[in-house]
């Protein structure tokens, strides 16, 4: 008889403290500008210049680089200078992982809600 597959236990963490709530809460911050998350989605697939960016997302140089600024120090985002040419990349693909996430929970309660609203009729 085949054997049930283990689940690997769930490493025991700590509660986070306050502190980190505040530090998850500005992160949250700086990705609830829906400037930065189009940056963000148009890095997925690898380092990018500021013109190919400027080009993509159709947004003014100073915007773009203020937005990109936000990114960098939130540790979002890495900047490498190539002579005249900026370039950036994402620091952690996983960021990616969080909008994926609330793309999902966006879907399930769009079918919930169309699903409570079909009832009515």
């Amino acid at each position: 008889m085949p054997q049930a597959a283990v689940k690997p236990a769930r490493a025991q963490r700590r509660a986070p403290t306050r502190q980190l709530f505040d530090l998850v809460a500005e992160h949250f911050r700086v990705m609830g500008e829906p400037a930065r998350l189009e940056l963000l989605h148009a890095l997925q697939n690898g380092e990018r210049s500021a013109a190919s960016l400027l080009a993509e997302v159709r947004m003014s140089q100073a915007n773009l680089s203020k937005q990109m600024a936000v990114l960098c120090a939130a540790g979002f985002v890495h900047r490498r200078r190539d002579g005249a040419f900026v370039h950036y990349r994402l620091a952690d693909e996983r960021v990616l992982a969080l909008c994926e996430l609330m793309c999902d929970h966006l879907d399930a309660d769009a079918a919930r809600v169309r699903a409570l609203t079909a009832a009515r009729r």
